[in-house]
């Protein structure tokens, strides 16, 4: 093959990259430039995101959507705080006991900063009250009331037993009486008698006795009638002695309280709801001696001390709350149980907030993945967006999973953005499965992955790394550092119009090489620095490509880079390894013979061959078709395999090359080995562009320089993909040398003329192709097999035929 004829599709070495140099930029090192605070090339998710925000009506929640490494995490969260700095901090809120009912505990609503001395307050008082009862109940004042609440008792008591006495003395006979009992005894000569003296007495004297202190117990049974009552009476005084000697005991308390938070009714009602409560528990709880002072501290912390929900900082904006763990707990706050005796307890003391709590009234950052990964929070996020309250429950309840007494806190109003970041696949899943989504989600904050170079797009790519390397300590780079990150970058989105927008990417680049500059003692990173960077790495991931290389080099894996051969084409793939790709040359055969059984896709016929490698020879059959069997039917058995491929395989760019390969096997015309091919094709035979074109050239190069490169050897692109091309400098140095080459081609002819060294033939008016042209063979070839399926047919036909006659001939049986 000339080297003009197969310069018309030769790429120059100024086309196989986009060149970018430290001539590019205005400065010498990254230390001379301004901070970038935006993010780059990301306009339309800034503009969707800064709507989001805005937007005041319910159901506005912004869904991030994009690749992760894009920066679209961190971009949120630092627009989101500086947004919430200038909206107003929200409310404190605190769970109290509800003393009517203690598993409804209620919420407080206090102004911003205000929870944590609304708590010391309550603490104080806490103190306040250890240090007033019981020494309350020790002043004079108390105890001369409470003497004389006794003393009118002991009073009526001693009044009725003098009456009694008087009438038993009179007829001979002493009462005698003790803290719990009354009793009568009979008397002589101012005497009592014990059982033997009375036993001696007449039995007229006895029984007279006996009747008079019968007559006596009935006197005094009618005489204490009114005892009850006057205990009554006394224990109604003695408590209302109580609950005025503790009123005027909490008074000086709680006045101070009550004036402070006057304007605040919800805590003004706690307050004189404790208040009627003290009356009833002071007693039992702060005047009980056998009790400690930290038991009774315990005991009133239980029941009065408020439990912090959240307490904002003062001038502290609005609340932004990422939770990198989104269980429902963490999310929703939980209620804690203790245990006595093997029973489970708890108490509004023991309600533990969530981020949503946190979050209220400022903005919920959360990661889709994560949270749809928990079970129970969808669902609960949903009810709680819908309802606009944060309601605290355990989910296990709902279930019937829970067989405990819990809590049922009050519901606290929700007002808050929530931004979930997640990828395409999960939005997309989520528009078509929950119908729901699409109500609460409202706006969608797409971030690109790639970023088209404007006029200023490699300054702010300049001014980005600086930002970025002094937030994270890494030395200042150099231009012509800061070039070679451009053409990473460039590499990385696989355009040489555009930059990568996986900025993640980027920075674990620089990190690297910043720790080779470490090493090397040097002030700033260099293109060097980067350059042993991305060497190391490469060497760290490349054992699997390195292997495969040297099966190649020793015939293990059978590919050729000279001569040429019918039926077999070097095709080029892409191999993905962790966190590496690489490109490895893969033999495509093709084999042609009589039959009717079409093109064979052997990948597909042992489930290797995925759909869009499936699809892809399909198409090749309509081309075969509707180019060379206009005037006949196509009638043909072929196969077609990617040669010792033992996994699956998928994508289309492998379409050119089978095509190519079938030809040479219809047309018996070998096909030049020194070539390495990849490309999709249309119906039409139009080259379409692939992915992963600069991976698979250096594949081969790299085979080929391990081999010696000839100066004949090369890689056929579609055309479609020269603005894809950054192509390693160590290919470039071979294209300019003239030792490798690189072809784009726009049509199937055009692959075919360089594999086979001479045009492919091109139809004329009448769809004539030139005699002794390769695709003029592969029409006659394909008409002599359908003349001889045709002739198989007749022959079928005419046997057919015969065979019917001779079954309509009448038999003669023998008789």
């Amino acid at each position: 093959m000339s080297a003009a004829f197969a310069a018309q599709w030769r790429l120059a070495p100024n086309a196989l990259t986009r060149p970018f140099d430290a001539d590019q930029f205005m400065f010498t090192t990254t230390d001379e430039l301004e901070p970038f605070r935006g993010v780059l090339g990301q306009e339309r998710a800034v503009e969707a995101l800064q709507f989001g925000v805005a937007m005041p009506r319910s159901g506005y929640n912004v869904f991030v959507m994009g690749e992760p490494g894009t920066g679209r995490f961190s971009f949120v969260r630092r627009y989101l705080q500086a947004e919430a700095k200038r909206l107003p901090a929200p409310s404190d809120w605190v769970y109290v006991n509800h003393f009517d009912e203690p598993r409804e505990p209620r919420v407080l609503e206090l102004p911003t900063g205000s929870a944590a001395t609304f708590i010391e307050d309550l603490d104080a008082l806490i103190d306040n009250l250890l240090a007033t009862f019981p020494a309350v109940f020790e002043q004079p004042s108390f105890q001369q009331k409470k003497s004389a609440i006794d003393r009118l008792f002991n009073q009526r008591y001693d009044r009725a037993l003098d009456v009694i006495e008087k009438l038993a003395l009179e007829r001979g006979i002493a009462l005698y009486r003790d803290s719990t009992n009354i009793a009568f005894t009979p008397m002589k000569d101012g005497k009592a008698l014990d059982e033997a003296e009375f036993a001696l007495l007449p039995e007229d004297e006895r029984m007279r006795f006996h009747d008079d202190i019968a007559e006596l117990e009935e006197r005094l049974n009618q005489e204490l009638a009114s005892l009850p009552q006057w205990r009554r009476e006394t224990s109604n005084s003695l408590r209302q002695l109580n609950e005025e000697t503790i009123t005027l005991g909490l008074q000086p308390l709680l006045a101070p309280l009550s004036e402070k938070y006057a304007e605040n009714a919800s805590v003004s009602a706690y307050l004189q709801a404790m208040q009627v409560n003290l009356l009833r528990t002071v007693v039992d709880t702060l005047v009980d001696e056998a009790r400690s002072d930290a038991q009774k501290r315990k005991d009133l912390e239980e029941q009065y001390a408020p439990s912090l929900v959240v307490g904002q900082p003062l001038n502290g904006g609005a609340p932004v709350v990422f939770e990198s763990h989104p269980t429902y707990d963490n999310l929703f706050g939980r209620i804690e149980y203790n245990t006595d005796q093997g029973a489970l307890y708890t108490s509004y003391r023991q309600l533990r907030p969530g981020a949503l709590h946190r979050a209220n009234g400022g903005f919920l950052i959360l990661e889709a993945e994560k949270l749809l990964g928990e079970p129970f929070v969808w669902e609960a996020l949903k009810r709680a967006l819908h309802s606009r309250q944060l309601k605290m429950e355990s989910p296990l309840v709902e279930m019937g999973r829970l067989a405990s007494v819990t809590l049922t806190p009050q519901v606290i109003p929700l007002q808050l953005k929530v931004v979930i970041i997640g990828s395409r696949k999960v939005y997309y899943a989520l528009q078509e499965l929950d119908p729901d989504f699409q109500e609460l989600f409202r706006v969608l904050a797409d971030f690109e992955e790639e970023i088209p170079l404007a006029e200023d797009s490699l300054e702010q790519f300049a001014q980005l790394i600086k930002t970025r390397t002094s937030e994270e300590g890494l030395a200042p780079l150099t231009a012509a550092a800061v070039a070679r990150l451009a053409t990473y970058s460039a590499r990385l989105a696989e355009h040489q119009g555009r930059l990568s927008a996986r900025i993640g990417d980027l920075f674990q680049l620089l990190s690297e090489a910043d720790f080779v500059r470490h090493l090397a003692g040097d002030p700033t990173t260099d293109a060097g620095h980067l350059e042993r960077a991305l060497s190391a790495k490469a060497r760290r991931t490349g054992r699997v490509s390195a292997r495969i290389l040297d099966d190649m080099l020793a015939g293990i894996v059978l590919i050729d880079t000279e001569g040429a051969a019918i039926g077999k084409c070097n095709g080029l793939t892409v191999l993905e390894v962790g966190d590496s790709a690489f490109g490895i040359p893969a033999r495509i055969s093709a084999t042609v013979y009589p039959g009717g059984s079409g093109i064979v896709d052997i990948e597909r016929e042992v489930n290797l061959g995925q759909p869009i490698h499936s699809k892809g020879v399909m198409i090749l059959t309509g081309y075969l078709g509707s180019r060379y069997a206009q005037d006949f039917p196509l009638e043909i058995s072929a196969s077609i395999a990617l040669e010792q491929s033992y996994g699956y395989v998928d994508g289309d760019s492998a379409a050119l090359g089978e095509c190519c390969t079938l030809i040479s096997a219809l047309s018996r015309t070998p096909l030049k080995q020194c070539f390495a091919i990849t490309g999709s094709i249309n119906q039409f035979g139009e080259v379409q562009a692939v992915g992963g074109v600069n991976e698979k050239i250096e594949g081969f190069f790299r085979l080929c320089e391990a081999r010696g490169l000839t100066g004949e050897q090369g890689a056929i692109i579609p055309y479609a993909n020269v603005s894809t091309l950054m192509l390693d400098e160590r290919v470039l140095q071979a294209v300019r040398a003239n030792q490798f080459h690189v072809y784009a081609v726009r049509h199937v002819d055009d692959a075919l003329s360089l594999l086979v060294g001479e045009p492919a033939g091109t139809a004329d008016g009448q769809g004539e192709f030139p005699p002794g042209s390769v695709n003029a063979k592969v029409v006659e070839r394909l008409r002599e097999i359908a003349e001889i399926e045709l002739e198989d047919d007749d022959k079928d036909n005419k046997d057919d035929k015969i065979s019917a006659v001779v079954a309509a001939l009448p038999t003669n049986e023998p008789r």
